[in-house]
């Protein structure tokens, strides 16, 4: 079993992680922001905000452990990364792999083989990412709706060689809250075993079928978009999450939010007058982006009211996020 986690500052030992948080993101920039003449940026002002708010994460709720699977065409930024990981003292670890079809894959990498892709992957895991030293600790992989395409098969794939070559744990995207079981059966038939990967964002189906397959199939299930309202409501996501400690399978369960501290420019989508104005209103009340904080202060005493312990929340927070870097068996 792996004894030792890459972060962007070093690597530590997996017992070291502490209380973590497995999906959230420090700054996102889609391909194409570069050229918006209003997409401004305060490198200085960003890496300061990044700071104060994993501070108050550290300080306020004992995280102590970051995961920032930003793909890499979304403006991962390790050298950024590792600057606010020396001021606020957490632990941060940055991921290789690319995004989904729809919004990402640049065509370079598209016309590459699955070898190609997965000797840049191995490469930013043991040696580092391009000249910064800064290495890898987890690998990225995004699937879209309503099906996994050929395109996102490959990388999968590419994803699957990295696994088995460097030993490092796989994070997943799903979207739209389908995906799941048809990652499990690709990472399976790329020889990867199903306690290996993270499925993201399952959540983001409020279907407990949906879950019970996801968990049979003996991978991490993550409910890590708590928070994000439009896209399912909480009470739903703790309900379903409830469930699944009741059910026994409180080992196998991550949870995040998929946050983000900056974003360079305008949103993917495109927002509504009144979710213009709420933005401008929150941001007036310096409330946006939406803190990190939120599922401590507002998430966890939904679980609680469901009976979810602290001992489960432990074990989520802590045990899992271990276990899952350590490489150990669900069963051991």
């Amino acid at each position: 079993m792996a004894q030792m986690v890459q972060t962007v500052t070093g690597a530590i030992p997996v017992s070291a992680l502490g209380r973590t948080l497995m999906h959230e993101h420090l700054f996102i920039a889609f391909g194409g922001a570069e050229f918006d003449p209003t997409a401004t940026m305060d490198r200085a002002a960003v890496i300061a905000e990044a700071v104060r708010r994993l501070v108050e994460l550290r300080e306020r709720h004992g995280v102590a452990s970051f995961v920032d699977p930003c793909p890499i065409e979304l403006g991962r930024d390790p050298q950024m990364m590792k600057e606010i990981s020396e001021r606020s003292g957490m632990q941060i670890i940055c991921t290789t792999g690319f995004y989904f079809e729809d919004l990402g894959l640049p065509p370079y990498w598209r016309a590459r083989s699955v070898e190609e892709i997965a000797e840049l992957y191995i490469r930013e895991i043991t040696l580092g990412i391009g000249a910064t030293g800064i290495r890898a600790g987890a690998i990225k992989v995004a699937t879209g709706a309503p099906v996994i395409t050929e395109q996102e098969k490959k990388f999968l794939a590419a994803a699957c060689i990295a696994q088995k070559a460097t030993g490092v744990p796989m994070i997943t995207h799903t979207q739209d809250g389908v995906g799941a079981p048809e990652q499990q059966r690709l990472f399976a038939d790329g020889g990867v075993a199903a306690h290996r990967c993270l499925i993201g964002h399952c959540c983001g189906n409020a279907d407990p079928a949906y879950h019970r397959r996801v968990v049979d199939g003996g991978s991490y299930i993550g409910f890590d978009r708590i928070g994000i309202l439009r896209l399912m409501p909480d009470e739903t996501r703790a309900d379903n999450l409830a469930r699944l400690v009741k059910d026994g399978f409180r080992k196998q369960i991550m949870m995040s939010q998929d946050r983000h501290c900056f974003w360079l420019g305008k949103m993917q989508r495109q927002l509504s007058a009144e979710d213009q104005a709420y933005i401008a209103a929150q941001r007036a009340q310096g409330k946006w982006p939406p803190p990190y904080t939120y599922m401590f202060t507002d998430f966890m005493p939904m679980l609680h009211a469901r009976g979810v312990t602290e001992a489960d929340i432990a074990v989520i927070l802590e045990e899992n996020p271990r276990r899952l870097f350590a490489g150990e068996p669900l069963n051991g």
